[in-house]
C-alpha cells in the first residue's frame, strides 16, 4: 500500500456524514513509520448521534421486527462480500498493523468471513420461542434482542473481533455502534461499504474511530444496553466500572498468558512445528498466543534447542512480502514495551536463547526479533505479565502435576494447549487447566464453540450458541390454565 488513504467523513447511521469536530487520526505504517492514512476522529457529539440513531432504529425501526430469515439474508450478503474482497481487507490491515500479508489473508480476512458464516449457522439453530412446562402451568420462553450494542474492538485483529460482535448482534436483531481503534480505522470503511451494499437499514450500524476517552463516553452512554469489549485487562476493568453505573450488560474478552504443556512422550519435531507458529503468531500480538511453553525437565535442553532454532528461522521483514513470517509491531510504544520486557527478563535471571533485540538492518520500522527466554521461573514478570510482543518463555517442570500447577498459576485463563502421544492423557490435562479454550496436539479457535476467559481473561463468551446468547434477553410468559404453547417458534 503506497497511496495515502484519506476519508473526510464518518459512517453514522448507515451513511457517510461530516464529523462534528475537526480532529484527525493519522494512520502510521509500522514498517515505514510514514503516514499512510487519515480519517476523522469522532468526538462525543458524534457518539451521541450514533447512539441516538441506533436507539431509534431499535425502538421504532424495522430491523428488530424483521424475521430471522430476512436478517440472515442481509448478513449472508455481508459474509459473501467479505469473501470476495478478502485480499483487499488483508492488504489494508497488514499496512495498518504489520501483520504479514500471508497470515493476514487467513487470520484477518478469511477468519472474519468464517465468523460471519458460523454465526449464521448458530442463529438458524436457536429458536426465539420455546414452550416449557412449569410448576404452576405452561410457559412460553422468549429470547429477545438485548437492544443497542456498543462494540469496542482492538487493533490486532480488527475485522475478526468486529465480526465476533457484529454478526451475532445483528442476527439477534440488535443495533450497533462499532468503535474501532485509532491504529486501524482504514479497514472499517471497507466494512461500512460492504454493510451498506448488503442492505443494512438506516441506523442499524455506525462505525466511529476514536481514542480511549471517546470509548469511555460510549460505554457509559445511558442509551446503550450492552457493551462488548475486546482489549487489555486494565481497559476491561475500566469498561466494567463505567458501564456498571447504568447496569449495562458487559462482555469482556481480555488478555492471556497461555501455557502450552509438552508432555514427556511428545514428539519433538511434530510439537515444535505445530506449536511455534502459535507462539509467535501475529508478531506476538495475539491474546491467545502460546507464550509460556512448559517442557519436561528431562527433555528441556532438546526442546530449548529446537524452539530456539525455530525462532531464529522465522523470516522477519516487510509485512507485504509474501515470505515474511514476522512483521513489525503496531506502534513504537509496543516495540519499546517488548524491548523493556526483554531487559526485565535478563535482569530477573532468564537466559536469551534466541532473538533479544531489534533485527539487524531494521533501523526503520517497529521491529523486534522473535525472542525465546530459557531458565524462566513462573514467578518472573516475563512469565506472569502479558507482553503482547514476540517474546516467549520456556519453563521446565518435573512432573505432570507440577505442569498443571504452573499452567494454572496465572491471573489469566484464556487459552492453552497440550502436546502428547497419548490423546486421552492430553484430554485429562485439558480438563485440569482453568482456561476458556484448550487444544490437544494443535491450536484452534472454533467459531462454533464458546470462546472467552477464566479469571482476568474476561467475562462472557463469544462464538457458538453461548456467544449468540450474549445478545439476547430471556423472557418468561405464564400462559392461562389449559393453554399449551406450540412447538419451537
Amino acid at each position: 500500500m503506497t497511496e495515502l488513504v484519506e476519508h473526510q467523513q464518518l459512517y453514522i447511521a448507515g451513511q457517510l456524514t461530516d464529523p462534528h469536530g475537526t480532529d484527525v487520526i493519522e494512520v502510521v505504517s509500522p514498517h515505514t513509520e510514514q503516514v499512510i492514512g487519515r480519517v476523522p476522529h469522532a468526538d462525543r457529539a458524534d457518539v451521541d448521534r450514533a447512539v441516538a440513531a441506533a436507539r431509534r432504529a431499535f425502538d421504532a425501526g424495522e430491523w428488530p421486527r424483521t424475521t430471522l430469515d430476512e436478517r440472515i439474508a442481509v448478513v449472508t450478503r455481508i459474509k459473501d462480500a467479505i469473501a470476495v474482497r478478502h485480499e483487499e481487507l488483508a492488504r489494508l490491515i497488514s499496512a495498518e498493523n504489520g501483520t504479514p500479508y500471508t497470515a493476514s489473508v487467513m487470520m484477518q480476512a478469511l477468519a472474519a468471513m468464517m465468523v460471519w458464516d458460523s454465526a449464521i449457522k448458530v442463529a438458524q439453530e436457536v429458536p426465539f420461542e420455546t414452550g416449557r412446562t412449569g410448576v404452576l402451568g405452561n410457559l412460553l420462553i422468549r429470547r429477545e434482542p438485548v437492544g443497542v450494542v456498543a462494540a469496542v474492538v482492538p487493533w490486532n485483529v480488527p475485522q475478526f473481533t468486529a465480526a465476533a460482535k457484529l454478526a451475532p448482534a445483528l442476527l439477534a436483531g440488535c443495533t450497533v455502534v462499532l468503535k474501532v481503534s485509532p491504529e486501524t480505522p482504514l479497514d472499517s470503511y471497507l466494512l461500512a461499504e460492504i454493510c451498506t451494499e448488503a442492505g443494512l437499514p438506516e441506523g442499524v450500524l455506525s462505525i466511529i474511530p476514536a481514542d480511549r476517552e471517546v470509548s469511555e463516553y460510549l460505554v457509559g452512554h445511558p442509551d446503550v444496553d450492552k457493551v462488548s469489549f475486546t482489549g487489555s485487562v486494565a481497559a476491561g476493568r475500566r469498561v466494567m466500572e463505567v458501564a456498571s453505573r447504568n447496569l449495562t450488560r458487559v462482555t469482556l474478552e481480555l488478555g492471556g498468558k497461555s501455557a502450552a504443556v509438552i508432555l514427556p512422550d511428545a514428539d519433538l519435531a511434530t510439537t515444535v512445528a505445530g506449536l511455534a507458529p502459535f507462539s509467535w503468531m501475529l508478531n506476538g500480538q495475539a491474546c491467545v498466543a502460546q507464550t509460556r511453553i512448559l517442557a519436561p525437565a528431562a527433555r528441556y535442553e532438546e526442546f530449548a534447542e529446537a524452539f530456539a532454532a525455530a525462532a531464529d528461522a522465522l523470516k522477519v521483514g516487510d509485512p507485504m512480502d509474501p515470505a515474511t513470517e514476522v512483521g513489525p509491531l503496531v506502534a513504537r510504544r509496543q516495540q519499546q514495551r517488548s524491548l523493556d520486557y526483554i531487559r526485565i527478563g535478563q535482569e530477573e535471571g532468564a537466559k536469551i536463547l534466541a532473538g533479544g533485540g531489534r533485527p539487524a538492518g531494521r533501523e526503520r520500522g517497529w521491529y523486534v526479533e522473535p525472542t525465546l527466554f530459557g531458565a524462566v521461573d513462573n514467578s518472573m514478570r516475563i512469565a506472569r505479565e502479558e507482553i503482547f510482543g514476540p517474546v516467549i518463555c520456556l519453563l521446565p517442570y518435573e512432573d505432570e502435576a507440577q505442569a498443571v500447577r504452573i499452567a494454572n498459576d496465572s491471573e489469566y485463563g484464556l487459552s492453552g494447549s497440550v502436546w502428547t502421544a497419548d490423546v486421552e492423557r492430553g484430554i485429562e490435562v485439558a480438563r485440569s487447566v482453568r482456561t476458556g479454550t484448550y487444544s490437544v496436539n494443535t491450536f484452534s479457535m472454533d467459531m462454533m464453540g464458546p470462546f472467552g476467559g477464566y479469571k482476568n481473561s474476561g467475562l462472557g463468551r463469544e462464538f457458538g450458541p453461548e456467544g449468540y446468547g450474549e445478545y439476547l434477553e430471556h423472557k418468561m410468559i405464564h400462559l392461562p390454565s389449559g393453554y399449551a404453547p406450540g412447538a419451537d417458534a
